[in-house]
C-alpha cells in the first residue's frame, strides 16, 4: 500500500520561497496524477496545483504563477515550488492522488508571516 510522506514546509517571511517534497512507497506511485493539496485553519482542504498522468499542469487562481508543480518518477518524488509567498499560504499542505485519494499523509506546515 502506498505511503505518502510531505515534508519541505517551514516559516517563511512574505515574499520568500519554499519547496515542498512528497514521497510515494510503491513502484505504481510515478504513474499516479497527483496534486496538493492546502488546508488553512479553520478551513477545508482545498486543491491548489495538480498534474495529470500526461505531465500537464494546473493551479487554483490563488496560486496561479506562483507555484510550480513537478515531479521526479525515478525517486517517487513529487515536488511543489512555491514563490513569493503571501500570508494567505499558510496551511498544512498535503499531497494525494487526484482521482482515486488514499489515506492522507501527516502533511507539512507551511507558516507565511515575520
Amino acid at each position: 500500500q502506498v505511503e505518502l510522506v510531505e515534508s519541505g514546509g517551514g516559516l517563511v517571511q512574505p515574499g520568500g520561497s519554499l519547496r515542498l517534497s512528497c514521497v510515494g512507497s510503491g513502484s505504481l506511485f510515478s504513474l499516479w496524477p497527483m496534486g496538493w493539496y492546502r488546508q488553512a485553519p479553520g478551513q477545508p482542504r482545498e486543491l491548489v496545483a495538480r498534474m495529470t498522468r500526461g505531465a500537464l499542469t494546473n493551479y487554483a487562481d490563488s496560486v496561479m504563477g506562483r507555484f510550480d508543480i513537478s515531479r521526479d518518477s525515478a525517486r517517487n518524488t513529487v515536488f511543489l515550488q512555491m514563490n513569493d509567498l503571501k500570508p494567505e499560504d499558510t496551511g498544512i499542505y498535503y499531497c494525494n492522488s487526484i482521482e482515486s485519494p488514499i489515506k492522507w499523509g501527516r502533511g507539512t506546515q507551511v507558516t507565511v508571516g515575520t
